[in-house]
């Protein structure tokens, strides 16, 4: 496949100067017509499969086993770590930024100590791609969640040292949700370096992954969008972004599948408030409605979703500044992804196209 011709940048000092007067774009940094980001795209360091292997030793589970299947193959280790691959794959389709962030399961699967060791190494080897591409690459900082503390200085660090762009968690951290005070660090910290949490899927945790082990259903196919629901629905009707409502969610795969379900959810939280059923069920009282809170408190991207009627329906439904490109790298072919994107060009406005293309991550990761 011929290698396409870069965007047309024309036009690019004025875009510029518009979202540097918000405050959206970081200094030095311009905003181009044309231009094409793409905001789940899965990294991974050697030492991550090294250490993952050894685990899977000591460990087995379907979970491992599955992975296993993945992980010691030399081309799947390639295509998540090699730079030079995956520029060729951007250059070869046209694609001028990804968004890089640790690959599923990450460092959440280890304990405390090897966890937050690993996400230090992978921020590092993160921030020197982004220092030898600044136009290229930008990150998301990996945190080991199980221990909270060190996982907001880790946040801390990456957002004012290190130039990251946001923060990602790959979901549950073995068995724990964001729904537990214990994570309330991690929270705080993202909040005040004004840092967007990605929360990406992974496994159902072991309480309840065995339904999902027949047919293939516990990874992407069926697993991943349960599981990370789920998450979403218990940070929800927690009260998480009551206490914390400046906190920005990013969600992949059209938002796990969530704006399709958010009607539901309003209808029988109200249904339970009327009957007076929230104390009974341990659940807590609302300043908003679930909807709203999704509305106000959440990105859906693209990433392995190219089908043009939920991009419609989630345009729709959020705004078009609440919908972002993916390609979900390299787990999806970056062809499809772009195919997808065109198609969306033909029928867009020009204004939607260029927020999903590229404005909208510009803006909610200071790009």
């Amino acid at each position: 496949m011929s290698t396409l011709k870069r965007r047309d940048f024309l036009g690019a000092s004025a875009a510029a100067a518009l979202l540097a007067s918000s405050g959206a774009v970081r200094a030095g940094s311009q905003s181009q017509p044309g231009r094409i980001i793409a905001t789940e795209e899965a990294f991974a360091p050697k030492r991550y499969f090294q250490e993952y292997l050894k685990l899977a030793e000591r460990n087995e589970s379907m979970v491992t086993r599955y992975l296993k299947m993945y992980y010691e193959k030399p081309q799947v280790v390639k295509q998540l770590g090699d730079i030079d691959i995956r520029l060729e794959d951007m250059d070869r389709h046209g694609v001028d930024m990804h968004v890089l962030s640790m690959t599923a399961p990450g460092v959440q699967v280890f304990e405390e100590a090897l966890g937050t060791e690993l996400a230090i190494e992978t921020n590092e080897e993160i921030a020197s791609i982004i220092k030898r591409y600044p136009q290229r690459f930008a990150g998301l900082a990996t945190i080991a969640p199980q221990a909270p503390e060190k996982a907001a200085a880790e946040i801390r660090r990456c957002m004012s040292e290190l130039g990251f762009s946001g923060v990602i968690i790959n979901s549950h951290t073995q068995g724990e949700f964001l729904d537990n005070p214990k994570f309330a660090p991690i929270l705080e910290e993202a909040i005040r370096q004004q840092a967007p949490i990605y929360l990406h899927p992974t496994f159902p945790p072991d309480t309840m992954i065995e339904a999902y082990t027949d047919y293939g259903m516990m990874g992407a196919l069926w697993g991943f969008q349960a599981e990370c629901s789920m998450h979403v629905t218990r940070m929800i009707l927690s009260g998480v972004f009551d206490r914390y409502p400046e906190l920005q969610i990013v969600l992949g795969h059209m938002g796990e599948g969530l704006p399709y379900w958010l009607g539901r959810m309003d209808n029988r939280y109200q249904n339970i408030l009327r009957r007076g059923g929230l104390k009974p069920l341990g659940m807590t009282p609302l300043k908003k409605l679930p909807s709203e809170y999704f509305r106000s408190n959440f990105t859906v991207t693209t990433s392995g979703m190219n089908w043009q009627p939920p991009l419609n329906y989630c345009l729709d439904l959020m705004g078009p500044d609440r919908v972002m490109f993916a390609i979900d790298f390299p787990f999806e072919r970056t062809g499809d992804a772009m195919g997808f994107l065109m198609d969306a060009k033909k029928t867009l406005p020009t204004k939607v196209y260029e927020q999903l293309s590229h404005g909208n991550a510009e803006r909610l990761f200071r790009l």
